[in-house]
C-alpha cells in the first residue's frame, strides 16, 4: 500500500494531461460547431464531449456527423422535373383555387421539395396493421409489372415470411420486385430469408449499412424511415405501419394501433419519384443509370378528385420541410387541431405553434400513447405537458395499446397522414414522407377517427401533481430532447 500511495502524478503529468484534454476539447467543439446544429443541440454535444472525453466521443462519432452527400437527390430530382413538366403545370393550376391559407401550405411545399401539388383518384384511410397487410397483398397479388417496397422496419416473423413468400411468387410470374430495407431498421433480416426472393429474380438493397467500419455512412441517424409500396405505378401505400407481427392483432393481442393510407392517382408518381431516388441511392447509381429506367415507371394519370400533395424530407434537404409544413398548418389553423403522434419531442417552433393556436381559441388536441416503446421519449414528451395544458392544449394519453399513428387535422379541409413522427429526430434525422390532403371529406375521415381514438384515451389533467422524483425524471429526459 505504501508504494501506490508514493506514485503520486508529477506535475508535468498533470500538465499534459491537461493539455491532453484541452487540444481534444477544442478539436471537438470545432467538429461540432461545424454541423450547424441548432444552438441548443450544439451546446448539449459540448457538453457530452467535454465531460465524456472518450465515451463522448464514440456517442458523437455514431449519432451526432452529418456525413451525407447532400446535393445527390436535388440532382436526379431536376433531370426528370423536364419529363413532367407539362402535367405539373396543369395540377399546379388546379390546385392554386385552393383556399389561401391552404395555397400557402401547398406553395410551401413545393419550394421545399420540389414536389408540386396534385392530385388522387381514390384516397382510402387503413385502420390497423391487419387491413393495411390484407390491401397491400391483395395489390400485390393483382400486380402485373413491378412491386417496389421500401420498409424502415421489416421483421422476419410470420407477417413477414408471408409477405416473402407472395413477392417470391410474383417474381417468379415475371413481375419485377424490388425491396429496399432500412439496415438498421430491418437488421434482423438475414441473407437466408430474402435468397428465396433472390433466386426468383427479385432485388434487395440496404439503405445505409449500419456495420461498424463503414467510417462513410452514418450508424444510428439518416435511416430512411419511409413506408412505401408502389404497385404496377397505379396503385400506392404509406403511412405508420411496418412488416411486423407487432402491428397486427390477428396474431398479437398487443399489436400496435397504427393508421396507413391507399391511393390511387398522381399521388402515386411522387410516391414512386421518392422509392426510385432512395433505390439509386442506396444502390449507388450514378443519375445516367437511373433516369432511363425511372421514365418506364412514373406514369402519370388522369386528374383525379382529390387535391394532394406528397411531402418528402430528410437530413439531404436542410429546409426541414415537414417539419414546416406542420407548423405552418398549426398556425394557419382557424377552428381545431387534431395531432396525433407516438412520439412527441416537439421543437421550440413546434411548441410555440401549437400554444399559439391555442391560446388564440382553437381547438388543439394531441394523442400521444400512455406508454411508448422508449421510456425516455416517453418521459421527455410528457415534460411538455405543462406548459401544453397551461395554454389550453387538451392532451390524451392512449391506454389500449401502443399507438403508432402519425396524423393531423386542421380545421375542415386539411387531413395530414405520414411516417414522421412530431419529433426532431423525424424533422432533421431520418428520410420520411408524408401526404398532405385538402379536402373537407378526408379531414371528417380523419376526425371521426380520432374521435373514435378518444374512447381509449385518458386526458392529462390540467393539474399534474407529481412527486418530486418523477419531475426530475421528466426534466432530465427533456435536457436530452435536442439528441432523442
Amino acid at each position: 500500500m505504501e508504494i501506490f500511495a508514493n506514485l503520486q502524478p508529477s506535475p508535468l503529468l498533470w500538465g499534459i494531461l491537461l493539455t491532453a484534454w484541452f487540444m481534444y476539447v477544442v478539436a471537438l467543439i470545432g467538429w461540432v460547431i461545424l454541423q450547424k446544429r441548432a444552438p441548443v443541440a450544439t451546446i448539449s454535444w459540448i457538453l457530452v464531449l467535454g465531460l465524456l472525453p472518450y465515451v463522448g466521443f464514440l456517442i458523437f462519432y455514431f449519432l451526432g456527423p452529418q456525413r451525407l452527400r447532400k446535393q445527390v437527390f436535388r440532382r436526379l430530382r431536376n433531370g426528370v422535373m423536364p419529363y413532367v413538366s407539362d402535367e405539373l403545370q396543369t395540377l399546379k393550376n388546379r390546385t392554386s383555387h385552393a383556399p389561401a391559407d391552404l395555397l400557402q401550405i401547398a406553395r410551401l411545399g413545393l419550394g421545399t421539395t420540389g414536389i408540386f401539388p396534385s392530385t388522387a383518384h381514390h384516397v382510402d384511410l387503413l385502420v390497423g396493421g391487419a387491413e393495411t397487410f390484407d390491401a397491400i397483398m391483395a395489390a400485390i397479388a393483382a400486380a402485373q409489372h413491378h412491386v417496389h417496397l421500401e420498409y424502415y422496419i421489416y421483421h422476419p416473423d410470420r407477417t413477414g415470411t408471408r409477405l416473402r413468400d407472395l413477392l417470391v411468387q410474383k417474381a417468379r410470374e415475371g413481375v419485377q420486385v424490388r425491396l429496399l430495407l432500412d439496415a438498421l431498421g430491418s437488421k434482423k433480416v438475414r441473407r437466408k430469408f430474402l435468397q428465396p426472393l433472390l433466386d426468383a429474380g427479385g432485388e434487395v438493397a440496404l439503405f445505409h449499412d449500419s456495420r461498424l467500419g463503414r467510417r462513410w455512412r452514418p450508424v444510428i441517424n439518416y435511416r430512411t424511415h419511409r413506408k412505401i409500396v408502389v404497385c404496377d405505378g397505379t396503385t400506392a401505400f404509406t403511412g405508420g405501419v411496418n412488416i411486423s407481427d407487432k402491428q397486427d392483432r390477428r396474431v398479437r393481442s398487443d399489436a400496435y394501433h397504427d393508421l396507413h393510407l391507399r391511393v390511387q392517382g398522381n399521388l402515386v408518381f411522387w410516391l414512386q419519384f421518392v422509392f426510385l431516388e432512395d433505390w439509386c441511392y442506396a444502390r449507388d447509381m450514378k443519375i445516367g443509370d437511373c433516369l432511363p429506367e425511372w421514365r418506364q415507371y412514373l406514369k402519370v394519370a388522369d386528374v383525379g378528385r382529390y387535391d394532394v400533395q406528397l411531402f418528402a424530407s430528410g437530413p439531404n434537404n436542410p429546409d426541414e420541410p415537414i417539419h414546416r409544413i406542420l407548423v405552418e398548418a398549426i398556425h394557419a389553423a382557424r377552428k381545431r387541431v387534431l395531432l396525433t403522434t407516438p412520439y412527441f419531442v416537439p421543437t421550440e417552433a413546434a411548441m410555440m405553434a401549437l400554444t399559439n393556436a391555442a391560446l388564440r381559441g382553437v381547438d388543439v388536441q394531441i394523442m400521444v400513447p400512455r406508454q411508448s416503446d422508449s421510456r425516455l421519449v416517453t418521459l421527455a414528451a410528457r415534460s411538455y405537458f405543462d406548459e401544453l395544458r397551461g395554454a389550453g392544449v387538451q392532451i390524451w394519453e392512449f391506454e389500449a395499446r401502443m399507438l403508432h399513428a402519425k396524423t393531423m387535422v386542421v380545421d375542415e379541409r386539411f387531413g395530414y397522414i405520414g411516417t414522421a413522427n412530431f419529433d426532431i429526430r423525424s424533422f432533421r434525422l431520418n428520410y420520411e414522407v408524408a401526404v398532405g390532403v385538402y379536402d373537407t371529406g378526408f379531414a371528417e375521415v380523419l376526425a371521426q377517427q380520432f374521435e373514435r381514438e378518444k374512447q381509449l384515451c385518458r386526458p392529462v389533467p390540467q393539474q399534474r401533481l407529481l412527486p418530486f422524483g418523477q419531475r426530475l425524471l421528466e426534466a432530465a429526459a427533456r435536457l436530452a430532447s435536442p439528441m432523442l
